[in-house]
């Protein structure tokens, strides 16, 4: 989905853990019964949309959004929405080349990754976990955790919008490297953990 016209929002702030399912598709404002920009699917990439909510407004719902411009925003009523709350969080740090995994505030796992290239760098900023992809081919990953960000560089890649995610990689020498198209590449045992995270969790991706 594009946004052009839509918010954008902060790129650190965290928020109480709410995520949103819309059981339809809902028109997204640029504010509280303000201007509609979008349309926000209740299902993406073969599964339920979940969303993170970053602002609460009477019955307004702020969310982040799997779109482009990266860090897109919206807000959506809070009528006919399925919540929960995911304890979880995502920190990747580009300039240690790291991935941090926290539950409620508490580190459960860090391990060394590798991130993008200098000409396909990995895009900073708050994102989110927008699904889990069980793949039929187990290499170089048997699951992609794509984000709700994309590439600043590859407009497409490998026939989709150059959506950038979490993945395995077999071959442990990329890690602490700078050598994706974007994607961060987890170590098997960080994959593991993190195919346990809660869809519309937030994702934090520091420069």
């Amino acid at each position: 989905m594009a946004t052009k016209n839509a918010p954008r929002h902060s790129r650190r702030a965290a928020t109480d853990g709410l995520v949103v399912h819309p059981t339809r598709p809902v028109p997204v404002h640029d504010g509280p019964d303000g201007r509609r920009v979008a349309t926000l699917p209740a299902e993406q990439l073969g599964g339920p949309t979940w969303v993170p909510v970053v602002e609460t407004s009477g019955g307004w719902r702020r969310v982040l959004l799997p779109s482009r411009p990266n860090r897109a925003s919206g807000w959506i009523s809070g009528t006919g929405l399925r919540t929960a709350h995911t304890p979880y969080s995502v920190r990747v740090d580009l300039a240690e080349r790291r991935l941090t995994l926290l539950e409620s505030a508490r580190k459960v796992g860090r391990w060394e990754v590798a991130i993008g290239g200098a000409k396909t760098p990995t895009p900073s900023g708050r994102t989110f976990l927008m699904a889990t992809l069980a793949r039929k081919k187990t290499s170089p990953s048997p699951i992609v955790l794509p984000l709700g960000t994309h590439s600043a560089t590859l407009d497409t890649f490998g026939g989709g919008p150059g959506t950038v995610a979490l993945h395995g990689w077999p071959d442990a020498s990329v890690f602490g490297k700078a050598v994706t198209h974007g994607c961060v590449r987890v170590p098997g045992d960080a994959l593991k953990a993190l195919s346990r995270v809660p869809l519309g969790s937030l994702v934090f991706i520091n420069g």
